[in-house]
């Protein structure tokens, strides 16, 4: 696999997450992008619960999965420069997860929901100490140095806008899918600094 096929896939996976939810959410009129989780687009109750988990969690994350591998391939030389992305691996493996096992959110209870929740939350986790420990690699290139401020900003918004529904809490998805798009633009970014970077 060259750089270049190694960067398609984190090119692809945030596109492929974007057209399918927006595509997914307009053709639900009672679904709110106000108030409504992303997932519930995939829930255990949703008419088209196995389009959204395939598309919209598992693909993706099997594609952050193979960005991920190519990165580790490619750009790290030292094995402590691959934990960046080791990390970003599990955060697209957890996505993953969270797809195969779709929310219920009539019934929190349940294993699914449980196991739901573990993917989000562990894909969301792994992402950060991705976000958070890559700097250290970039440190050591010239080419990739000018990426840790935006990389970093990304990497904050999240935060920050993670706790959109403590503050808003008659609109609070909103807070969800800007974190999800910062997430996405993350991804997007390093992928296309990464396909960009001159071949040795």
């Amino acid at each position: 696999m060259t750089q270049r096929q190694a960067a398609l896939p984190g090119l692809v996976a945030p596109i492929l997450f974007w057209v399918t939810y927006l595509a997914l959410a307009a053709l639900r009129p009672e679904y709110s992008l106000l108030t409504k989780a992303v997932s519930e687009l995939g829930s255990v109750d949703a008419p088209r619960k196995v389009l959204w988990n395939v598309l919209g969690y598992v693909l993706p994350g099997l594609l952050i999965v193979l960005f991920s591998w190519g990165l580790s391939r490619h750009m790290a030389t030292a094995k402590k420069s691959k934990l960046p992305a080791y990390s970003l691996l599990l955060s697209g493996l957890f996505m993953a997860l969270a797809g195969i096992f779709p929310g219920d959110f009539e019934n929190r209870q349940t294993l699914t929901m449980l196991l739901h929740t573990i993917g989000s939350f562990g894909s969301y986790i792994f992402f950060l100490m991705a976000a958070f420990s890559f700097p250290a690699v970039m440190r050591t290139s010239i080419y990739w140095k000018d990426a840790i401020k935006p990389t970093l900003l990304f990497t904050w918004l999240t935060i920050l806008f993670g706790a959109w529904p403590f503050v808003f809490q008659d609109f609070p998805a909103v807070g969800q899918r800007l974190v999800f798009f910062f997430y996405f633009a993350w991804v997007y970014y390093v992928a296309l600094k990464f396909y960009k970077q001159p071949q040795k």
